[in-house]
């Protein structure tokens, strides 16, 4: 079982930095978006942003609920 807490606890720390990751990208690309007034690089740079805080809420709501789902 606490190989399982672990597992659980590594997977958190690795979705939240994806999503962490994807999230930056996003803000760097809206800000090209707006450097370049380019509305299809700031269009993507919002979808990149929402979808990496979704991935970070993702990891760090719903992946710890893995960790009571054996006990």
């Amino acid at each position: 079982m606490a190989f399982f807490t672990t597992a659980v606890t590594g997977l958190k720390t690795v979705v939240t930095a994806i999503g962490a990751g994807v999230a930056v990208w996003g803000v760097i690309n809206l800000l090209e978006g707006y450097g370049n007034d380019n509305p299809g690089a700031k269009s993507q740079g919002i979808k990149q942003l929402m979808a990496g805080g979704g991935v970070v809420l993702i990891g760090t709501q719903l992946v710890p609920l893995l960790s009571g789902l054996f006990s």
